[in-house]
């Protein structure tokens, strides 16, 4: 291979460095390498098999933590006014501890045994809205004393009751969902699910995810405008403007000894930057009494002090465990709505596995391993419900980007990252400290993460024809019908009577929850009004996600189940009929004997030095 060009202002690089690069599986082998700077943004460093030194994967794992660091947090303060908790810091330290430690068991599990690549599980928003629409309903509604902090009492029996019951109301819907999707992926159904679901169905779906968030955003940031606004100001500032200015900072090499080496340190971490100086400057006006000291005042939630306490209060260490807010109950009403979630998340982490096989130097997932992914997803939701997050797990798409940022696509950093999300779990002050985040600042976080959410979801009509009426319509009415529906049950909660009462919650839930109104109407018109597979964009749609892989050297060394329990399984010609396992493949490709380097059999990987990579997330 050619050697590296210099990379100072690649538009995706995080870090300058010298050295080689392995291929990505779409990179032609006899194009001029030096012809332009787009071919060298299809390098990288350490492909999905390499395992690079410990200390770097400790370094770039803790990188994919603070770049999940916004969703995974951003879920439990949602939930906590859905659960009453507003004004319960030290519960909101405990949820936040609980979500890390799980994410983190679930990203083990799937980068194990799952589908094997390089991706994070955290909470997933698919499941914040039917969440919430629950949590809405009449007989979960908070009481009236639970919103006035001079009126609750954190320790008592009668506040502790009030949100647990909620909790675990939630717990048992999440635990039961979660078992179909499970069913789906171990049983090989997901593919069958893909045939009937195109772009008209995901992009509305996926945007009134965002959309109908909309009131929590507006509810956060509207505590302190100026605030919300400088923190939104900056992670633009950061991720859009000077995401291609490189800042200077000190390396040593073998070769150049000590010298600069550019880190693109704005476009690894926009948003912990935005945050973390909106933060500081909070600080710094709380300390000086700039902003209200009294709750009635507009601004107070601005201060940076009102759960200092916190921090003293929550323990060291703190092991989360099942059942820790008691037994799960179940609500018929709560399932339907998950499922709703469920399905939605499936489709979504489909998409996420194949950007992630392209972005890691891997051959295209084959089924077998979409499969156990989408099953391993849904053994990771009954976990989180288990052990009482009020959420699920899905793949971070967030993460799945940083590997085009980092150039690092192994695994095993994933799996540092995994063990220090339990770690961080484990640490009960971890939990307690994002808790003090004030109010605005979140609310800021906020409108830029919901809006990108929104955004994304729309992106998928890139697929379908839209200059055709037939799809404006389908997309249009959609989105029109999943803003307007729930807005008018949750003005007339009383409107659903049907006589039947689990009805009445089951029609009361799913009617709330956007993003199912608007997929529902999205699937049901795509499937049902005449249109060619072109025009409804299913063709495209499947061309960027097929499986192109076969059983190939490349593909089992990737996918197939670690500690020689594809070579184990191989002597059972049953083996065959199971969805989630890899097939039987000749001797010449089962791996055993096999070169080393089995993603770039023909050319050897040259890799890094590891003290640059250091340099491009020491912040």
């Amino acid at each position: 291979m050619a050697p590296e060009k210099d990379s100072n202002g690649l538009d995706n690089y995080a870090f300058a460095r010298e050295g080689r690069f392995c291929d990505l599986p779409d990179t032609q082998h006899g194009e001029e390498l030096d012809m332009s700077m787009e071919s060298d943004n299809n390098k990288l460093v350490y492909c999905v098999t390499d395992v690079p030194p410990w200390y770097l994967c400790i370094i770039l794992g803790i990188q994919h933590c603070l770049t999940a660091f916004g969703g995974i947090i951003a879920i439990p303060l949602i939930l906590s006014q859905g659960l009453c908790l507003q004004f319960d810091g030290i519960t909101q330290s405990h949820l936040i501890s609980t979500i890390f430690f799980v994410s983190g068991v679930c990203t083990l599990l799937q980068v194990t045994f799952g589908i094997r690549l390089p991706i994070l599980q955290g909470g997933t928003f698919t499941l914040l809205a039917p969440s919430m629409a629950m949590l809405s309903m009449p007989e979960w509604q908070c009481p009236a004393w639970t919103q006035n902090a001079s009126l609750v009492n954190t320790s008592s029996i009668e506040f502790t009751e009030v949100w647990q019951t909620r909790m675990r109301a939630l717990q048992g819907s999440i635990m039961v969902g979660s078992l179909f999707q499970v069913f789906v992926g171990f049983s090989g159904l997901i593919g069958l699910f893909m045939r009937f679901i195109g772009p008209l169905t995901i992009a509305p779906t996926i945007s009134l995810i965002g959309l109908s968030l909309f009131d929590s955003a507006g509810t956060s940031a509207g505590n302190h405008w100026g605030i919300s606004t400088m923190t939104i100001a900056l992670i633009i500032l950061f991720s859009q403007y000077l995401r291609h200015i490189p800042v200077p900072f000190p390396a040593y090499s073998k070769e150049k000894k000590l010298h600069t080496s550019n880190v693109y340190v704005f476009q690894i971490l926009p948003v912990l930057l935005g945050i973390t100086l909106s933060w500081l400057i909070c600080y710094i006006l709380t300390t000086y009494n700039a902003l209200p000291s009294e709750p009635s005042q507009y601004g107070y939630l601005a201060r940076t002090d009102l759960k200092g306490d916190v921090i003293s209060q929550a323990p060291w260490f703190r092991f989360p465990y099942p059942g820790q807010w008691g037994m799960p109950t179940v609500s018929l009403a709560g399932v339907i709505g998950i499922l709703a979630g469920v399905i939605s998340s499936m489709i979504e982490s489909v998409g996420d596995y194949h950007a992630c096989a392209r972005l890691s130097g891997a051959p295209p997932p084959p089924k077998h391993a979409i499969n156990r992914g989408i099953g391993i997803e849904g053994l990771g939701c009954l976990l989180a419900g288990a052990w009482g997050t009020g959420n699920g797990t899905t793949s971070y798409s967030e993460n799945v980007g940083a590997l085009g940022i980092t150039k690092v696509g192994s695994r095993m950093v994933i799996v540092a990252s995994g063990v220090l999300m339990v770690v961080m779990g484990v640490f009960g002050k971890v939990g307690a400290i994002f808790t003090t985040i004030p109010s605005p600042v979140v609310g800021g976080m906020f409108m830029v993460m919901f809006g990108v959410i929104s955004a994304a979801g729309v992106s998928n009509l890139q697929y379908a024809d839209m200059n055709s009426s037939r799809n404006i319509f389908i997309f249009g009415f959609s989105m029109f019908s999943g803003l307007v529906i729930p807005n008018w049950i949750f003005k007339n909660p009383t409107a659903i009577a049907t006589g039947v009462v689990e009805l009445d919650q089951v029609l009361q839930v799913l009617l709330t929850t956007s993003m199912f109104v608007g997929g529902f109407f999205g699937f049901m018109l795509d499937n049902t009004i005449p249109g060619s597979k072109h025009e409804r964009g299913i063709l495209a749609w499947n061309k960027a996600h097929e499986d192109e892989s076969s059983n190939t050297l490349e593909s089992g060394e990737v996918y197939n189940l670690p500690f020689g329990i594809s070579s184990y399984l191989s002597s059972s010609s049953w083996i065959r009929y199971i969805p989630f396992c890899p097939p039987i493949v000749p001797d010449s490709l089962d791996g055993s004997g096999a070169d080393t380097n089995a993603l770039e059999p023909k050319q050897p990987l040259g890799h890094a030095e590891p003290s640059q990579i250091i340099i491009g997330v020491a912040m």
